[in-house]
This record gives structure tokens, C-alpha cells and sequence, in this order.
């Protein structure tokens, strides 16, 4: 399956680094392009990482893998593969860090003394259920712990696989210690297919979330990012049909361009859509006072201007009109249960 970008930005952190002389990339590896995922075994000390920034709606964060093979052009954490050596670009979707003791780290974390129990995101940073979680099972290994717990989680996903866990999910949501947030940003699957290659089909999402909504697992929708002249026009639609198909909240962000994802996503619309590439790279720079990116707290998400205005009332106008008296339930934190007390409980 074709990769969304074609290129490997330098790491802001090497000194050296491999320069392409050909753009018409001649001087490429052979099948660079389409060359097989790489998954590499890390061995970190923690799994749960204390998030503190105002612009995200979360406790803590989990992440079983680093690096993505969904491949989408404008994700925000490609710049993060930087830390671990590699590029945000090929490398970020072709070299997959994989955690196999996630679990272990976790049961480390919530039975620690110092632990204080709030609920945990899974897929903070890259997608929990992408492709090689189907063979390793991580974020099930993770949930199985969580359960065994009584700890709250969320989940952010914009893969069907999410399905394959609906026996611990269903029995988690009985006692509302489970939310599931799927994103779609688009109904349209050729603008799917470009923007986010392996990313799970439009309607296999909406069939899954259709499915665990009506499983009785509360459900959320994430419209992101927007972005102007590729998916802004789909709001209300993708509101009324999400919320059709059980869906309990609908957020949003605008899409911002931070670091290396600026030469990424200017080479994925130049590439892709040439005919529209300026204007909708003009447009982002309209939400973000004239730049690709804005990293301030409190406008980085949501932006600021005509644009970014539009966009926040037609939200209101979609919640007001399919949302209405809807809304994840909150996730209970009362019922955890530390190591050693289980079998007073159980």
C-alpha cells in the first residue's frame, strides 16, 4: 500500500545527515517508497507519561508503540520520532518502536504509592490499534490490566481493530471505566485514501463505532484536524451521520504545521491536490497569524481569525442540531483497586 510522504526531513537533533541530490528521486534506495515496516523492540523504564498542557483534554497518556504506519500527512507527532533518531517523514511510518512490556510498566505505574488515579489515554501520541497491534496485542495486554484494576481509560483510534477488544471494553463501560474516541475527519474515502493511506476505511469506522454504541460503550468522535479547502466543508454532514451512528461528543482541532510537518504537508498538497496547494496553505496561515504554525497554549488547537471562527460556529451549529443532550458519561475513579487488595474485592 502506497505511503503518504516520499521523503525524510533532517532530524533537528543529527549533525549529519543523508542529502538527496535528485528530487526526482533517482537517487532513492530501491522501493524506498513502498518499502516494508520495520518494527524495532525498545525497552523503556515507564509507559505512563503526566500530560500538562491546557490544550489537551487529558490526565495521562499511553503509548505501546512510537512511530505510525497509518501514515497520516498531517499528524503532529511525526516530529517526535526525532527524539529516538529517526526522521518525521518515511521514517516515521516505516520504522515502528514496539513496547513489548507495556503491560508490565503499567501494573509498575498504577501500583506505585505515589500513583494518583486519574484516567489514562491510550494513544496520546500514535495510534494504539494500528496494523501490528493486531499481532502483538499490546493495548489489549494493556487493558486487561486496567480492568483487573478497576482503572479508567480512554481511547483514541482511527482503527476497526478497536472491535477485536469489545469483551473487555463492554465489561469496562458496565461500570464506566471506558470511553472510546474514534477520528474521522473526512467521509470522504479518496480524500481518506491520500490523506491517511492505512487508516481503517471510512465506513469500517462508522460501523465500529456504530457497533460499540450500541454495546452500551460510550463513544466520541474527533474531527481532526480541519483543514481548509480538503475537509472544513464537511462538518455538519459528518456531525449528523457520527452522531447517527451513536456517537456521544464531537471535538475538533484545526490542523497547525509544526516543524518538520511544514515540509511534509507542503510536499503531500503539492503532490496530491497541486491545483488547490496554495490556497489551502494560505488559508492554514490565516488561522495561525500568518504562519503554519502557532505554539502557543490556548491557540495552537483551535487557531484564531475568519477562518478559525467559521469553523467554531458551524461545530456549535452541528452539536446544537445533532448532539443536543449528549455526552460522555464521566469515567469513575473510586473503584481502583491496588495489588494485594484484589482478592478482598474480587
Amino acid at each position: 500500500m502506497k505511503r503518504s510522504v516520499d521523503l525524510n526531513p533532517r532530524n533537528k537533533f543529527d549533525k549529519h545527515y543523508l542529502a538527496r541530490e535528485h528530487e526526482e528521486g533517482i537517487d532513492l534506495e530501491p522501493d524506498q517508497y513502498q518499502s516494508k515496516t520495520q518494527y524495532l523492540e525498545i525497552f523503556p523504564k515507564t509507559i505512563v507519561n503526566k500530560i500538562i498542557s491546557p490544550d489537551v483534554n487529558m490526565d495521562y497518556s499511553l503509548n505501546p508503540y512510537q512511530g505510525c504506519e497509518h501514515g497520516c500527512s498531517y499528524c503532529y507527532a511525526r516530529n517526535t520520532h526525532q527524539y529516538w533518531g529517526y526522521s518525521a517523514g518515511l521514517d516515521f511510518e516505516q520504522k515502528i518502536l514496539v513496547k513489548k512490556n507495556t503491560a508490565q510498566l503499567l501494573e509498575k505505574s498504577i501500583n506505585s504509592n505515589s500513583w494518583e488515579v486519574k484516567p489514562i489515554s491510550i494513544s496520546g501520541n500514535t495510534d494504539c490499534y494500528q496494523p501490528i497491534e493486531r499481532e502483538l496485542a499490546l493495548t489489549r495486554s494493556a487493558l486487561e490490566v486496567l480492568l483487573r484494576h478497576k482503572h479508567p481509560v480512554g481511547i483514541i483510534t482511527k482503527n476497526a481493530l478497536v472491535l477485536r477488544d469489545k469483551d473487555i471494553l463492554k465489561e469496562m463501560a458496565v461500570q464506566n471505566l471506558v470511553r472510546v474516541v474514534f477520528s474521522i475527519n473526512t467521509l470522504n474515502e479518496d480524500l481518506r485514501k491520500k490523506m491517511e493511506p492505512r487508516t481503517s476505511t471510512v465506513i469500517k469506522r462508522l460501523r465500529t463505532l456504530d457497533e460499540l454504541s450500541r454495546l452500551g460503550i460510550p463513544c466520541g468522535v474527533m474531527m481532526a484536524p480541519i483543514i481548509p479547502g480538503l475537509n472544513s466543508h464537511e462538518i455538519l454532514n459528518l456531525a449528523k451521520v457520527t452522531a447517527n451512528a451513536g456517537s456521544l461528543s464531537l471535538g475538533y482541532t484545526i490542523v497547525r504545521l509544526n516543524e518538520n510537518l511544514s515540509e511534509i504537508f507542503s510536499r503531500w498538497i503539492n503532490d496530491v491536490y497541486p491545483d488547490r496547494a496554495n490556497k489551502v496553505l494560505n488559508q492554514i496561515k490565516s488561522a495561525h497569524g500568518g504562519k503554519l504554525n502557532d505554539s502557543r497554549f490556548g491557540k495552537r488547537m483551535k487557531g484564531e481569525g475568519k477562518f478559525a471562527d467559521m469553523v467554531k460556529q458551524t461545530v456549535e451549529i452541528a452539536r446544537s442540531r445533532y448532539y443536543r443532550n449528549r455526552e460522555l458519561p464521566p469515567l469513575r475513579t473510586d473503584l481502583f483497586v491496588k495489588a494485594g487488595q484484589l482478592n478482598l474485592f474480587q
